[in-house]
């Protein structure tokens, strides 16, 4: 390019190229091809450099595969040591709370019976009872009731039962 001068200004050729532009085309032959290999060999190492990073990064991503399944598997087993945990504490909090009722139930049934016997005893002793008692001899059932109405006595009766025999023989009831 030229000025309204007509010199070139800084740093170019009269034909609108840069010195560098320059060189390259006045290099031989040899040089270019030297070129060529240097670019050629600078792809191969690209290449290569490219493949041992995407290998790298499958291996990355295997192993950080197996740690999240080592993670997985330390999780549940954690997982399972608890819910044992928790399942015998909630076993062992129903057992005692089972403990604690039948002890009260107990207690309970215990105060019942006490108070069915005095309520029993004082019936008896104001409303009358029946006693009795019996006795068994060989094939004989001998029955002797009482009943009596507070310090009255009703009745008194004995009774002496034997078997009936039906053809099974003396043995047999």
């Amino acid at each position: 390019m030229l000025t309204p001068e007509g010199e070139t200004p800084e740093g170019e050729t009269p034909e609108g190229e840069t010195p560098q532009e320059a060189t390259r085309q006045e290099a031989t032959p040899q040089e270019a091809a030297v070129s060529i290999q240097a670019w050629w060999r600078g792809t191969l190492v690209r290449r290569a450099l490219l493949h041992a990073a995407l290998r790298a990064c499958i291996i990355q991503r295997w192993w950080r595969q197996v740690l999240a399944g080592e993670h997985e598997a330390r999780r549940w087993a954690a997982l399972r040591v608890y819910s044992l945990k928790e399942r015998a504490a909630v076993r062992l909090q129903s057992w005692v709370r089972m403990w604690r009722i039948r002890l009260r139930y107990c207690r309970v049934l215990h105060a019942v019976r006490i108070i069915q016997l005095y309520w029993r005893w004082h019936n008896c002793h104001t409303r009358g009872f029946i006693q009795g008692n019996y006795n068994i001899k060989e094939n004989q059932l001998n029955l002797h009731l009482e009943i009596s109405l507070g310090s009255q006595v009703l009745a008194q009766e004995t009774w002496s039962l034997e078997p009936v025999l039906l053809g099974r023989g003396p043995h047999r009831l």
